[in-house]
C-alpha cells in the first residue's frame, strides 16, 4: 500500500548544500508575508474599495437616470443634464427612442453588482443597463423611460488603479533583498566550504598550507579547532616515526651480529635454520615498520596512476618467477592523481603479489566509476569466503581456513594496504572475482 510521506519528499526535494538551504529559510518567509499581503491588499482591501468606488458610481448613475426621467425632454432636461456632467466629470448623452438589446454585458462585475444594489433601491428592477471598459474610460449604458443614457466615467473612479505599483513595488523590493541575502550568503558560506575542502585534501594525505581561518566567530573556531587536531595528528605521526626508526636500528644491530655470528660458524642444518629464523624475524621486523610507519614523510603529488600500476606489477611480477606469465595488465595513462606514489606503489605490489601467490591467472586493471578510481586486482584463486573478508583486514590477523593471503607473513598485508588506500581518502574493499577468485579493489577519489 503506498503512503503519502510529505516530510519526506520535502526533504529529498530540498537542496543538499548549506547555501541553497540557507536561502530558502531566508525566502521562504518572504514569499509566505507576500502571499498574506496579496490576499489582504487585493482579496480584502482591493475588493472593498473597487466595491465602494462602483458603489459610489452607482449612485450618481441613479441620480442622472432619475434627473433624465424627472424631466421632460427639451431645453431645461439638457441644461441640467450637462451641470451635472460637468459637476461630476462625467461624460453624458441620451439616445430618445432607443433601447438596450439583450443579453446586457458588463466589463466589471464589481460595477454590476454595485449598479444593481442601487438601482434595486432607488429605481426599481426596470432599469437594464450595460457597461463597456474603453481605455481609460467605462463606457455605461442605462435604460431610461424615453431613451438610453450613455454616461463615459473615468475609470480611475471606478477601479482602484494602483494595483500595479503595488506589485511593481512588492516584486522589486524582493529581488533586491534576495540579492543581497544571496551576496551576503555567499560570504559566509565561502568559509565553511574552505574549511571542508582542508579537511578533504588532509584526508587523502594532502598538505594545505595555505589555509586560515576567517569568516564568523562559530566558524573560526571550527577552522582553529581543525588546525589543532591537524598539528596533533602530525605530531603524532611524528613522533611515531621517530620512535620506530630508533627501535628499527635498536633490533637490527643484534640480529646483524647474530646473522655474522652464523656465518662464520659454517654451513650445518643448526645454522642454517637458525639463518632461517634470523630472516623471518628480519622480515617481520619490516612488516611491522610498513604497517606502523604507514605513509608518512611522503608528501602526495600529482602522477599519472597507470604508469604506478604497471611499475607495481612489474616490480611484483619479477620477485616470483615466471610471474609474468601469469600476470596481464590492462592499465590506460591520462589519469593523474595526488597521491603519495611509493606508498600507493606498495599498496599495489602487495595486493599483487598476494594475488600471485594463491593463483594462477592474474589480471590487473584500472577503471574509472563516476567520481572515483577504481585499481582491481583479480585472480582465479581459491579467494575467501565474504563472511571472513573483513577479518582479513585486522592487524596481525591470519585465516585459519580458506585462502590465507598473508602466507607466510605475520598477518600485515592487507592491513598495510587498506590504511595507505584510506590515507589517500579512498578504501581497499575485497570481493567475488569474475575470474572466480578474489578480487582486490582500491577505490580512490578523483
Amino acid at each position: 500500500m503506498f503512503r503519502l510521506r510529505p516530510f519526506r519528499l520535502l526533504k529529498q526535494m530540498s537542496p543538499r548544500g548549506l547555501f541553497g538551504r540557507s536561502l530558502i529559510i531566508i525566502i521562504a518567509p518572504m514569499v509566505v508575508l507576500q502571499g498574506i499581503v496579496t490576499y489582504a491588499f487585493f482579496v480584502r482591501h482591493y475588493d472593498i474599495v473597487t466595491r465602494r468606488m462602483a458603489h459610489s458610481v452607482a449612485g450618481d448613475v441613479a441620480f442622472l437616470t432619475t434627473l433624465a426621467e424627472t424631466y421632460p425632454a427639451g431645453a431645461e432636461r439638457t441644461k441640467l443634464l450637462g451641470m451635472a456632467a460637468h459637476a461630476l466629470g462625467f461624460g453624458i448623452s441620451l439616445q430618445p427612442g432607443a433601447r438596450l438589446d439583450a443579453p446586457y454585458r458588463h466589463s466589471s462585475i464589481d460595477l454590476k453588482n454595485a449598479v444593481n444594489a442601487v438601482f434595486a433601491n432607488r429605481l426599481g428592477a426596470a432599469h437594464p443597463f450595460a457597461s463597456n471598459a474603453n481605455g481609460n474610460v467605462v463606457d455605461l449604458s442605462v435604460q431610461a423611460r424615453d431613451g438610453v443614457l450613455k454616461i463615459e466615467i473615468p475609470r480611475d473612479q471606478v477601479v482602484a488603479s494602483n494595483a500595479d505599483i503595488f506589485i511593481l513595488w512588492m516584486v522589486g523590493s524582493s529581488l533586491v533583498l534576495i540579492a543581497v541575502a544571496i551576496l551576503f550568503l555567499r560570504n559566509q558560506v565561502k568559509p565553511i566550504e574552505r574549511l571542508a575542502l582542508a579537511a578533504e585534501a588532509f584526508g587523502k594525505g594532502r598538505a594545505v598550507p595555505d589555509f586560515k581561518p576567517y569568516g564568523a566567530t562559530e566558524v573560526r573556531k571550527a577552522a582553529q579547532a581543525f588546525l589543532t587536531m591537524r598539528a596533533r595528528i602530525d605530531r603524532y605521526v611524528q613522533q611515531r616515526t621517530e620512535m620506530l626508526a630508533g627501535v628499527s636500528h635498536d633490533l637490527k644491530t643484534p640480529l646483524t651480529r647474530l646473522r655474522l655470528q652464523l656465518a662464520m660458524m659454517g654451513p650445518d642444518v643448526d645454522t642454517a635454520s637458525l639463518l632461517q629464523d634470523v630472516s623471518e624475524m628480519e622480515h617481520m621486523l619490516d612488516e611491522y615498520l610498513d604497517f606502523a610507519r604507514g605513509d608518512s614523510g611522503e608528501e602526495a603529488q600529482a602522477a599519472d596512476l597507470g604508469e604506478v600500476v604497471t611499475e607495481a606489477a612489474l616490480a611484483a611480477a619479477s620477485a616470483r618467477a615466471a610471474g609474468g606469465d601469469r600476470l596481464h595488465v590492462a592499465t590506460q595513462s591520462g589519469i593523474r592523481l595526488a597521491i603519495k606514489r611509493n606508498a600507493l606503489k606498495r599498496c599495489a605490489i602487495n595486493l599483487i603479489d598476494n594475488a600471485l601467490k594463491h593463483g594462477e591467472r592474474v589480471d590487473v586493471a584500472i577503471a574509472l566509476n563516476g567520481r572515483f578510481v577504481e585499481i582491481l586486482v583479480d585472480d582465479d584463486g581459491p579467494g575467501i569466503p565474504e563472511a571472513q573478508r573483513e577479518e582479513a583486514f585486522r592487524p596481525f590477523h591470519r585465516l585459519d581456513e580458506g585462502r590465507n593471503l598473508q602466507t607466510g607473513g605475520v598477518g600485515l598485508g592487507l592491513a598495510i594496504a587498506r590504511d595507505i588506500a584510506r590515507a589517500h581518502g579512498g578504501d581497499l574493499t575485497l570481493s567475488s572475482s569474475k575470474l572466480g577468485g578474489l578480487r582486490a579493489a582500491i577505490r580512490l577519489p578523483v
